[in-house]
């Protein structure tokens, strides 16, 4: 499974883009002995985040699932808010945080990395 984005899929992302800020959903399923590599990959991209306006919205460990099949629980979250697609692809494109990649996939044993256009009613947004 690919932990990572591909050139395609960056590609998408860029011709995609809606304009204004993107937030990405992480869903993370740590390699055995995992989680450990991905505490000092997130420990080590906070400059990065910072350095091109991205914050973390939201960081947790799964918990119950109540609606999934086997195999669709994970066992992180983490939403991250950038200003814009073009930041984090500012982001994935530095060399510095190149170096720190490494410890992200071999962190993971799957991902899921989407980025998300919010709703602009508010009907949408209604729980469950």
């Amino acid at each position: 499974m690919a932990v990572n984005p591909r050139e395609e899929d960056l590609k998408r992302f860029v011709a995609e883009d809606p304009g204004g800020p993107v937030v990405m959903l992480n869903l993370l399923r740590f390699a055995p002995d995992g989680e450990a590599s991905y505490q000092e990959y997130a420990r080590r991209t906070g400059p990065f985040l910072k350095r091109h306006g991205g914050k973390v919205l939201y960081a947790g460990q799964g918990s119950t699932a109540l609606v999934a099949e086997d195999g669709q629980d994970w066992d992180a979250v983490l939403v991250v808010q950038y200003p814009s697609r073009e930041a984090f692809l500012r982001m994935v494109a530095d060399p510095e945080y190149h170096e720190v990649t490494a410890l992200r996939t071999e962190a993971l044993s799957e991902a899921v990395l989407q980025a998300t256009i919010p709703w602009q009613t508010s009907a949408k947004a209604s729980p469950g």
